[in-house]
This record gives C-alpha cells, structure tokens and sequence, in this order.
C-alpha cells in the first residue's frame, strides 16, 4: 500500500499544482489579481441598440452609460453607432493562467472532464491510504487519527459557514 500510495502522489503532483494554483485564482476572480488589461477594436454592425450591443461583446450587466451624438458610452468603452467601431478594455488572465482556471473549472461536455474525474479519484484514494501508513497500535497513528478528526471537523464547519 505504502509503495502504491508514493507512486499515485508522484504521478499526481503536476495536477496538485495545476488546481492549487488555479483554486487561488479563483477565490480572487472578483478582482484584477493577475489579470492583464487589454485594449481592443473591434468593427461592429451598425445601429445596434444597448441589448444588441450587449450581446455582441458578450458583456454581463451590459449598459450605455451615455450617449454624445452618434457615440455610446460603456463601462470600459464607446460604441460608434454610425461606424460600428468599438474600442473598449478587458481585463484577463495570462493565457497560462487562463487554461489553468479552465481545466479546474471543466464541465462534463469538456474533453479535460476526464482528467479531473481521474484526479478527484485519485487524491480520494490519496487521502483513505495514508491511515494504513502506519499501524493502528503507534504512537504516531494515534496522533494522526487526532489530526485527521481535526481536519474533518473543520471541513464541515466550513461547509456551514
């Protein structure tokens, strides 16, 4: 068991740092932790009213902030409603970072799904095969189970909060 435990740990290692990384990022991805601010111009139809143009730049919560002749201001940008050409900022990761966040945030359509579901099982089997480290009569087992109590608790705790 001890041998298939270290094997599993070294093979799952480059997947540890992937979605140890990428879970920080996501616990800040409210902010502008690490992300890059792009300038983009894009040409546009012509005449599009704020729902139109929300949805050609896929931009939640999208709104014309005001309006000066035949230009749209928007969070971020300006529309030019007689041209179509837009110019406005984003605000995004670093493609590494990016494909990083994605693999940890993959869906069941997405291929990577499968990497995911296979390291999901394989921490699984990480976590139940470190209580046969050790024999159930040592000192340092007994301190384990404490530890490992402990570590459950909070993660319940945590659930609720």
């Amino acid at each position: 068991m001890r041998t298939l435990h270290r094997y599993v740990g070294y093979f799952v290692l480059g997947f540890t740092l992937i979605y140890s990384i990428s879970g920080i990022m996501l616990v800040y991805r409210d902010t502008d932790f690490l992300k890059q601010e792009t300038v983009v111009e894009r040409k546009l139809p012509v005449n599009l009213d704020q729902s139109a143009l929300g949805s050609e730049l896929h931009m939640r919560g999208f709104k014309i902030i005001k309006t000066e002749g035949d230009l749209h201001y928007f969070a971020n940008g300006t529309y030019n409603k007689a041209t179509g050409v837009t110019n406005y900022t984003v605000k995004a990761l670093p493609t590494i970072l990016s494909k990083m966040n994605s693999v940890h945030k993959s869906a069941s359509q997405n291929p990577s799904h499968l990497f995911a579901t296979i390291f999901g099982i394989l921490l699984l089997f990480l976590a139940v095969s470190s209580l046969w480290m050790f024999k159930p009569k040592a000192k340092s087992f007994k301190k384990g189970m404490v530890v490992a109590g402990s570590g459950v608790v909070i993660a319940i705790v945590l659930l609720f909060i």
